[in-house]
């Protein structure tokens, strides 16, 4: 590549990023409501000036470019568009986004990075450029790949991107000695959880969560919502996410609060295969949704749960789990990020430890944090990560 080309590409770059920037912004407002969609934003410029923008709202609903090019209408013709993911070239809910920015007139394109679904990968590209309009691929592409990570985490290996959350005492606690404090964290803290919840597709948890907290697992600013009679959460603002409770011999009380809600927020239990068919059917007659999934040496198989839920759209999950769920998942290497918030008190050798054994894979060299920062947030320090792991697992519960 010449000295010459090597100067436009970088002017073009330049040009390009405070659009895509733009572009990015605009995606985040779909978090929450398109799942298991990706999040995507779109913004159309002509002779340098922003004449439509759009993003994707909620699932089922027009795609970020269609809205885009509506808002632009015969000003589309000659512009440039900015989208945060390929354009999808198939018919689902929506007709192919190629279609309709082919028959607007747009003369360029610029895509971070092909869509991993194997039925578009690519194939929105090659429509684009058939057509005859420009198309600069790889602008900005790792961040367009985090905007997208669980789509992505879903599309490449079937497994969902998996959240650990955890409340921590600065020895490592997650839950204080008999009449210690209710709450480990501070308000603000706890706030900012409700905003995970609400940002992700499902809540995991323990039956022994269950049965010592008796968590609701919803994000209680909003009201109540629901989902579908397909299983898929509902849209707007005041979805809920799914509630998934790993309990191998179905010991959840009949009273227990994400029972007792269950014909409003859609709620998962785990059970082995052998449990009690008739706790089975009283739990099914409450409204609760029960999967059944291998358990060798009697530990249900966690894989293949994070599996069938990511193939039921539920393809974020923030686990909420106590001591060994959080133990099994990083052992198991199903853990895609950490949230850690560590709070100003000691709780001591009484007080529930946080992990377990995490085995010599953990300790092995194998696993690490990337991308780590701390942030503090009323009085507590969150620890947030990536995490690189290897290795299959089963998890285990406590008594």
């Amino acid at each position: 590549m010449s000295t010459t080309t090597r100067n436009q590409n970088r002017r073009h770059r330049e040009l390009d990023s405070p659009f895509m920037n733009t572009a990015f912004e605009l995606a985040e407002r779909g978090r929450g409501d398109t799942s298991p969609n990706p999040v995507v934003g779109a913004v159309i410029v002509r002779d340098g000036e922003v004449v439509g923008t759009g993003y994707h709202e909620r699932y089922g609903g027009p795609h970020a470019e269609v809205n885009a090019l509506a808002e632009a209408g015969p000003r589309a013709s000659g512009a440039t568009l900015y989208v945060t993911l390929e354009p999808c070239s198939i018919s689902g809910k929506t007709p192919p986004c190629t279609d309709a920015i082919v028959a607007a007139g747009i003369a360029r394109t610029v895509v971070p990075v092909e869509d991993p679904n194997p039925r578009v990968s690519g194939r929105g590209v090659v429509i684009l450029r058939e057509a005859g309009i420009e198309v600069d691929l790889g602008l900005m592409r790792d961040e367009a790949r985090a905007l997208n990570a669980p789509y992505f985490k879903y599309r490449t290996t079937g497994l969902p991107f998996t959240t650990l959350k955890l409340a921590l005492s600065l020895d490592g606690r997650i839950a204080p000695p008999a009449g210690g404090p209710r709450w480990t964290s501070s308000e603000a803290s706890r706030e900012l959880v409700h905003t995970m919840r609400t940002n992700a597709d499902c809540v995991m948890v323990g039956i022994g969560t269950v049965l010592a907290d008796d968590p609701r697992l919803t994000d209680r600013r909003v009201e109540t919502g629901g989902h579908t009679a397909g299983g898929m959460p509902q849209t707007g603002r005041q979805r809920q996410p799914a509630r998934l409770v790993l309990d191998t011999h179905l010991r959840i009380p009949p009273a227990s609060a994400i029972v007792a809600g269950a014909r409003d927020v859609r709620s998962i239990v785990v059970c082995c295969e052998s449990a009690d068919p008739s706790r089975r059917a009283a739990l099914e007659s409450a409204g609760v949704t029960v999967w059944s999934a291998a358990a060798p040496d009697g530990a249900l198989d966690l894989a293949s749960v994070l599996r069938r839920a990511a193939s039921e759209g539920l393809i974020s999950v923030l686990s909420e789990g106590g001591t060994a769920v959080a133990s099994s998942l990083l052992r198991a290497g199903l853990v895609d990020r950490v949230a850690f918030f560590v709070a100003a008190r000691l709780y001591g050798d009484a007080g529930v430890p946080a992990f377990g054994s995490l085995g010599e894979s953990w300790w092995g060299g194998r696993t690490r944090f990337v991308d780590g920062k701390w942030t503090e947030i009323g009085g507590d320090c969150l620890f947030e990560a990536e995490v690189a792991v290897s290795g299959s697992e089963v998890v285990e519960e406590s008594s």
